[in-house]
């Protein structure tokens, strides 16, 4: 059975863009998500080889710190 990876904010911030939707398939280090936070763009990666199984954020959404952004199936 596999094991699901939740996927936080490390810092509080506008999501500027999702990159991945429920489904797609994803390796180690590829980007997720990318963050905005104080002036600077915060590229949020997977953790491991996997299944997107829920992105629980929208582009333009504020969060904050350790908010689950995304959840993986890991392989």
């Amino acid at each position: 059975m596999s094991d699901a990876i939740d996927i936080t904010a490390p810092v509080p911030g506008l999501v500027a863009t999702v990159s991945v939707q429920a489904g797609a398939k994803v390796e180690e280090g590829d980007v997720l998500i990318v963050l905005h936070s104080m002036k600077m763009e915060i590229p949020i990666p997977a953790e491991g080889p996997g299944t997107v199984a829920e992105v629980l954020v929208e582009e333009g959404q504020e969060i904050d710190t350790g908010a689950v952004i995304a959840r993986l199936t890991a392989l």
